[in-house]
């Protein structure tokens, strides 16, 4: 297909491509999904060969969150029957991010329900990533907290976090549609004010939430403009007694076309296969790792992943390989600016736009972050896909376990393990 010739051509460059040409790459058939993977995967092999990163969510205080996000299980109301705890303590994160470690994580993504952290919070944070980097020596520490107030970013960075995560979720169109208790806009607030510090960026979507192929276009565009070095890929997880629990959007080519569509527009950042993963992508999880260079390890924020050990296996049958601590993850363009802007706010900069998904004369529009953290956060609450009033439901086995109530308790099970719990983790 010429589109997707053209599409290698432009990602190999780390050049924009058209609306049409991201909107052509969600409206491809089924029989030229084989190509369209395909063609990512010259891109994704380009800027990260046959790595896989692997990530590990720490919820370091689970439910009971003020905000009203319809895609998670922690909102206000939310009758989900989820584990429910305040702040674990610096030592029990420690212990509860050292099994991802162990279990071949590079990077531990410590996630709290909330609008936003106070600086009480944040001095918490602080020591529990001060204790994690004590005992795993290399780790990655993100933090993803909410919205951040001024300062609060520079106070993480000095305690060692490597990364902030707060994902934009959907389009600045629909995201009224979606929450009322915090706007598009704040979420793009923190995710500059992670920037700023010299926090690397990590902002994401959710996919399957009732929203069009252009809403999908829109926050794709919107990460790159906000220059995320790592785009988490949500599909969303329609957890029973949230007001999305009957959205069932998604099919595996679905989620497969999502995933090229965000490598071909954002070429050369980490792109993750995030919450939902295992829900809709299934037998196919495999065939993505061709698109996507990261994933997480084990279980999520809410929810249950499959167990560690068959990510691992997965990694290794599909041909891919387990990035080591030692391996920057980053290409080296993206990682050096990184490394500038870092500097850069250490000394008093404060802006650091600079790792660049691709030119800056190519912007859109603007994105932010993981989560007030009600939900789509650092792992995966939820996620997003075609209108609700078009989008075929899941076939197949899905469609003949959906209950009356519209609830897949098939395929969604809720954590009862690791953090939080007497349990051993799954990692």
């Amino acid at each position: 297909m010429d589109l997707l010739n053209t599409l290698v051509e432009k990602g190999l460059r780390r050049e924009l491509p058209t609306r049409e040409e991201a909107l052509a790459v969600l409206a491809t058939s089924d029989d030229e999904l084989l190509d369209v993977v395909a063609a990512a995967g010259k891109v994704r092999r380009q800027w990260f060969g046959r790595r896989v990163k692997l990530n590990y969510l720490v919820n370091l205080k689970s439910g009971l969150c003020p905000e009203d996000c319809s895609y998670c299980s922690q909102r206000l109301g939310s009758k989900a029957e989820i584990l429910k705890y305040t702040w674990l303590k610096p030592d029990e994160a420690s212990q509860a991010a050292a099994a991802g470690v162990a279990g071949g994580a590079k990077r531990v993504c410590l996630v709290a329900s909330g609008r936003g952290p106070t600086d009480r919070d944040v001095e918490r944070v602080g020591r529990t990533i001060e204790a994690i980097k004590e005992q795993n020596e290399g780790v990655e520490v993100c933090a993803c907290l909410g919205l951040l107030s001024d300062g609060q970013a520079e106070r993480l960075k000095d305690a060692g976090a490597d990364a902030y995560n707060h994902n934009l979720n959907t389009s600045e169109a629909t995201y009224g549609g979606i929450t009322k208790t915090h706007t598009y806009a704040d979420r793009v607030d923190t995710v500059q004010k992670a920037h700023a510090a010299g926090l690397s960026a990590c902002s994401g979507l959710i996919a399957g939430m009732g929203e069009s192929d252009e809403d999908l276009v829109d926050v794709v565009y919107a990460l790159r403009e906000l220059d995320s070095d790592s785009v988490p890929v949500n599909f969303l997880i329609p957890f029973e007694g949230t007001p999305l629990a009957k959205e069932w959007n998604l099919t595996p080519q679905r989620c497969l076309r999502i995933l090229a569509m965000v490598r071909f527009v954002c070429p050369d950042v980490e792109v993750r296969i995030a919450g939902g993963r295992e829900v809709h992508l299934r037998s196919m999880q495999p065939l993505a790792l061709n698109i996507a260079n990261s994933i997480f390890l084990g279980d999520y924020l809410t929810s249950e992943g499959q167990a560690g050990q068959a990510d691992l296996d997965m990694i290794a049958d599909a041909g891919f390989e387990v990035e080591g601590a030692g391996t920057t993850t980053l290409p080296k363009h993206r990682a050096d600016a990184l490394a500038e802007a870092g500097a850069a706010a250490a000394g008093g900069c404060g802006s650091a736009g600079a790792a660049g998904c691709g030119p800056a004369a190519e912007k859109t529009e603007e994105g932010a972050g993981c989560g007030s953290h009600s939900g789509g956060g650092c792992g995966p609450c939820g996620g997003h896909a075609e209108p609700a009033s078009t989008a075929p439901a899941s076939t197949g086995a899905a469609e003949g376990a959906t209950a009356a109530n519209g609830a897949r308790t098939d395929l969604v099970a809720v954590r009862r393990r690791g953090a939080g719990t007497d349990l051993a983790p799954n990692a």
